[in-house]
């Protein structure tokens, strides 16, 4: 173990942190440009055999960013495409990215260090940061925006030159240290552990500023929401946020399993796919999306009497046309991703007659992310944690992800060495309660290896 994680692991000061050397390299879940091909011909794109953990280089830092000693992240569906190299391969990005020359070029490389969510704390700072310092607990955004460009004025969203990092840029948190702009931290609430810090950001902003934010659908008090995926990362916050809002929320889930983790979220009515006749395929048979539809809202109508106000929509080519469909008029369906496809098939008859409205929506800017992280800061938002793997299997915690196997959100401890740690703010945590902290975390299976991190991290 290099001297700088020893002094993170120990709660050193940031003197300490400052006076230990940043090693030369560091451990991350990271891809391989030579296997972009690999699964030429394959029927299952299994990201067990291209997401590695080892050794990469240590960038140098620009002068508008910050060094990370990372904690604990979590898997993102965004590391499943990287993974599987669909639907383009991540390195394309690196290369575009690369063209900008100065700093950017350092991105374009032969290995890319994967994964969009980070909590953690700050080892090193650029010349240009000011707000933040050494010693600093810290959870990252997953947008990188370019301060320079007039759009990102208005909405960092709207910007040519917004990314996702870890994503669509290099150096991302599935990693012992990673590499940050200034502009994505915010402060790590401290009730929380590093582990449910982690799998807060990328998924509860998101649905923030679908559901919330004035770019999105705006919910109000007594607001229907039906919430595909509910159980999910980015449906299991879309319940809570619901709720909080005063709205009701109904949750589509594929098991009994998952109804009951549901129930646990607060969810007003839990619906099973299968009871509307989604337990097979019929993205691409209108007259079976129609009848589907039906029985959707007419189990809705009779637990509510009405037909939802707003249709939160990941899912993408598998349930959108239902979507459309089943929102009532002047309703809004707000989407923000397609993981069963992008390709979406629906009767626009339904939409232009009915002055239904379409929406989209992707990530949050950084206003709505410190928002939502207020919300985490004051216990009004909860972690949507499930289970926990330690960076060595993280290939298997997104294979897990890929195959849909999990509840909410899977994380990854990176330094951490045990669930737990962290938490600086324990009078918090007692008042809002472990089991209202934790409703999806499923008895811990998955036991991290590592050194027993010093009091002073905890």
């Amino acid at each position: 173990m290099d001297s700088l994680t020893e002094a993170v692991l120990s709660g050193a000061p940031r003197e300490e942190l400052l006076r230990r050397s940043v090693p030369h390299t560091y451990t991350a879940a990271h891809l391989h440009a030579e296997d972009q091909t690999i699964f030429d011909g394959a029927t299952d794109r299994d990201v067990r055999k291209t997401l590695r953990v080892g050794p990469v280089p240590m960038p140098e830092l620009a002068v508008d960013e910050v060094l990370i000693a990372v904690m604990a992240s979590s898997i993102n569906y965004n590391t499943v495409w990287s993974a599987t190299f669909e639907p383009l391969p991540t390195f394309t990005f690196l290369k575009r990215l690369g063209r900008q020359g100065g700093p950017a070029a350092r991105h374009d490389l032969p290995w890319h260090v994967v994964g969009s969510d980070a909590a953690g704390v700050v080892v090193r700072v650029g010349a240009g940061v000011r707000r933040w310092q050494a010693g600093d607990h810290v959870v990252v955004s997953c947008v990188q925006v370019d301060d320079q460009e007039p759009a990102t004025h208005a909405d960092g969203m709207l910007g040519a030159e917004q990314r996702i990092w870890g994503f669509e840029t290099n150096f991302g948190g599935l990693a012992h240290y990673a590499v940050v702009r200034a502009s994505q931290l915010m402060p790590k609430p401290a009730h929380l552990t590093w582990e449910e810090a982690a799998s807060t950001m990328l998924c509860a902003a998101t649905s923030y500023r679908m559901l919330v934010s004035d770019r999105g659908a705006r919910i109000k008090q007594g607001d229907i929401v039906l919430i595909w995926g509910a159980t999910g990362g980015l449906g299991s916050y879309a319940v809570q946020l619901v709720r909080g809002g005063g709205g009701i929320a109904v949750g589509v889930v594929s098991s009994e399993e998952k109804a009951e983790r549901l129930r646990a979220l607060g969810c007003d009515l839990v619906i099973n796919r299968a009871d509307i006749g989604l337990d097979r395929d019929i993205s691409d048979d209108p007259k079976a999306t129609v009848e589907a539809g039906k029985r959707l809202g007419k189990i809705i109508r009779g637990r509510l009497g009405e037909d939802p106000h707003v249709v939160f929509d990941y899912i993408g080519k598998a349930t959108f046309g239902l979507s459309v469909f089943v929102v009532r008029r002047g309703g809004t369906v707000v989407t923000c991703g397609s993981s069963t496809g992008y390709q979406h098939r629906f009767d626009n008859r339904y939409l232009w007659m009915n002055l239904k409205r379409i929406v989209g929506s992707h990530a949050a800017n950084l206003q709505e992310q410190s928002e939502c992280n207020r919300l985490f800061r004051l216990g009004h938002l909860v972690p949507a944690l499930s289970t926990v793997y330690p960076l060595t299997e993280v290939a298997d915690a997104a294979r897990l992800v890929q195959t849909n196997g999990h509840i909410g959100k899977v994380g990854v401890l990176c330094l951490a060495p045990r669930p737990g740690l962290g938490v600086t703010d324990r009078a918090l945590r007692d008042r809002i309660g472990e089991h209202r902290l934790n409703p999806l975390r499923a008895v811990q299976t998955t036991e991290p290896r590592g050194p027993v991190a010093a009091e002073a991290v905890r």
